[in-house]
């Protein structure tokens, strides 16, 4: 049997938010410098151990472009093919300041955490986690059905990646929210003619060990939003 193999990233890290609180519109938000410096991590990481990617697909969105030229010029392999596919965008939020104080940490840290009502669960309300898997998992499916990749580098988003993730543990549509992905992190899947074998989750280049972290993204992002709307955290 041979496994052909997928290596899943997050984006590198971001600023959602101006220095002075304000919030950056998320769609076109680029790389901040540590979100460089990671890409750029994973990419050297990749060079070293060899690694010879043979087709890139990005979702479309800025900071998962940004991510993959980084990762390609780090790895010296920059005319590797780039394809988009924007049904593999971020689960999309709705607008936070609709979104009541006494309902805004919930709203924040508890869709991706909670396990009753999976499905159901809306990203800052906004899309459902059930909504994210009806357009990310056929498109994850048609990537899988080509033939034209060996190894192949998917950058994408912390909620699609859970959505893949857990499509390859569970052998089926499923969402397995607890799995923290980092930025810039790799995930190592292995496909093969009738099943997926995950080899490593959220191994952060800059950060293998996850020594400074305690939290989650969503968490942090939360923090990061209450001071802009002076709520205690």
């Amino acid at each position: 049997m041979t496994r052909r193999r997928i290596v899943l990233m997050r984006h590198g890290a971001v600023d959602y938010f101006r220095a002075d609180g304000t919030p950056v519109e998320s769609h076109g938000v680029p790389l901040n410098a540590q979100g460089r410096l990671q890409a750029d991590a994973a990419g050297a990481a990749f060079a070293k151990e060899g690694v010879v990617i043979d087709r890139v697909v990005v979702s479309g969105l800025p900071r998962t472009v940004e991510t993959a030229q980084r990762v390609l010029a780090a790895a010296g392999q920059g005319g590797v093919p780039m394809d988009v596919v924007p049904a593999l965008a971020e689960i999309k939020g709705g607008a936070l300041a609709d979104i009541t104080d006494d309902r805004i940490e919930a709203v924040f840290t508890q869709p991706f955490t909670t396990t009753q009502d999976v499905e159901a669960q809306r990203f800052l309300d906004g899309e459902s986690i059930g909504e994210m898997l009806d357009r990310v998992l056929p498109a994850f499916d048609a990537l899988l059905a080509r033939d034209d990749w060996d190894c192949l580098l998917l950058v994408l988003h912390g909620g699609v990646n859970r959505a893949l993730l857990s499509r390859a543990l569970a052998g089926g549509r499923a969402f397995f929210g607890r799995l923290e992905q980092s930025t810039a992190c790799i995930n190592i899947v292995d496909v093969g003619p009738k099943d997926m074998i995950v080899r490593a989750t959220n191994l952060a280049p800059t950060q293998w060990l996850h020594a400074q972290e305690r939290h989650t993204s969503m968490e942090r992002l939360f923090a990061q939003y209450a001071r802009t709307r002076e709520l205690a955290v």
